[in-house]
Parts: C-alpha cells; structure tokens; sequence
C-alpha cells in the first residue's frame, strides 16, 4: 500500500484498548505493584498495610501517568526493576482476551501505525505476538523508550509526545491517537492531534481506566470519536480525517 506524507499516523496504545487487560493481566500486576511497594514502604521487618499500599500506587499513577514512574523518583528505584518485578506471568497467552480480527482491521486501516505503550517492552512484544500484530506496527514505543533528556517520561508527558513528533517527522494534525485513557488523550489534543477513545474494557468508576470516576462514559471535547472497539474505527474514520 503506498502510504502518501497526507496519510494519517495512528498511534495505538496497547492494554484495554487493543486486548482487555482488566480480565486477568491488570489484576496480577496490580498485586505485585502491591508487594513491591509493601516492601518499598515497610520498615524494613513489616511490609506497609493495604490503605497505604493502594493510595501511593493510585497517587503515582494519577500524578505521573504510570506507577513506575513515582515509584523512581521518591524512592530512588531503578525503573527497569520494578518493571520486570512487576510484569511477571507463570503464563501470559492463557490470560489474554482479545476480540477476532484485530490484524485485518489494522491492515484495512490508512496510513502508519505506531504502538505506543506506557507497559514494558518485553510485555508488550509478548502480547502482539501472541494477538499476531508484532508486524502490524511500523514502530514499538514501549515505556523504557519514553525519555527526555534521560529521565523517563511515560503518557501522558506532552514532552514526550513532542519528542516523538519530532524523532518520526510528525505533524501533530497528521496523528490519530487510540487509547481508553482520558489523561492521554487530552494531552494528545493539546498538541492538535485528533483523538480516538475506546472505552469496551472500561469500568464506570475506574479511576485506572479513566483518570477520574465518571457516572457516565460521556465523551469529553478533546475526544473526537468515542467507540466501543477499535474495530468501530473504520467506520468513524471520516470523523478523524
């Protein structure tokens, strides 16, 4: 398919979007975010309770975009440490869920596509493969990629996105960016690209999913199309152009 400099980019993010993370991934690295920072917030001899466990992971991550990131900065932890503690699976492929027709859909779609995943390389590599999108994808930005003069910078940095633009030639009008995250989705519309919300593997009132507890799954203005499944986004395309 020849690919013209008008083409739009998509820039796809990777968990709840294009595979549902909540069913089983999301919970099994939430509980080993949980010993980790048990022991990180300990004593020492007694790892931190509960409350003090779930509130500094939720602070992190509403604050910075991604856990990993709090958890370098105040505690003086190395990023990829926590990362590979964290996304440990006795067997990954029996816990993903994923609709049918994931590859057709992104090859019927016009132009580049761009994973870009605040989830660790070696994850991320593993879940494509296994939904057989690894060759789908133009690039693969996963979270330890996500760097600005040297300090990592997960979504959603408008810093990063910015040094993205720039690393692959991008205008900001060109970019389709695809995510169930309002907070990365809302940077990506201040930078002028458009914005797509997938919002299947949402759950009302999910702070993780969400970036604050909503009643309704109601489309905020820097959203320009809402859909259920990214396999909507053919059909909506005349919207995002």
């Amino acid at each position: 398919m020849n690919i013209t400099r008008s083409a739009p980019v998509w820039l796809f993010d990777l968990d709840n979007t294009l595979h549902n993370a909540s069913h089983a991934i999301f919970p099994q690295i939430m509980a080993g975010m949980n010993r980790y920072l048990a022991r990180l917030l300990g004593d020492g001899v007694t790892p931190a309770g509960e409350d003090v466990v779930n509130a500094t992971r939720t602070l992190y991550w509403q604050r910075y975009g991604a856990t990993t990131l709090g958890v370098v900065k105040h505690h003086g932890v190395k990023a990829a440490h926590f990362l590979e503690e964290t996304h440990r699976f006795d067997d990954l492929p029996s816990m993903i869920r994923a609709e049918r027709g994931l590859r057709q859909l992104l090859r019927r779609l016009p132009g580049r596509k761009i994973l870009l995943t605040n989830a660790p390389h070696r994850y991320s590599s593993q879940v494509l493969r296994h939904l057989g999108l690894h060759r789908q994808f133009q690039h693969h930005v996963a979270v330890e990629a996500m760097t600005v003069h040297r300090h990592m910078r997960p979504k959603p940095s408008t810093l990063m996105l910015r040094r993205l633009l720039r690393h692959h030639q991008l205008t900001p009008r060109r970019c389709i960016l695809v995510e169930d995250t309002l907070a990365n989705l809302r940077a990506a519309r201040t930078l002028g690209m458009r914005t797509a919300w997938v919002t299947q593997y949402l759950t009302i009132g999910d702070t993780a999913g969400l970036a604050h507890p909503q009643k309704r799954l109601i489309r905020p203005a820097y959203v320009d199309v809402k859909v259920k499944s990214v396999r909507n986004l053919p059909a909506r395309l005349h919207r995002l152009r």
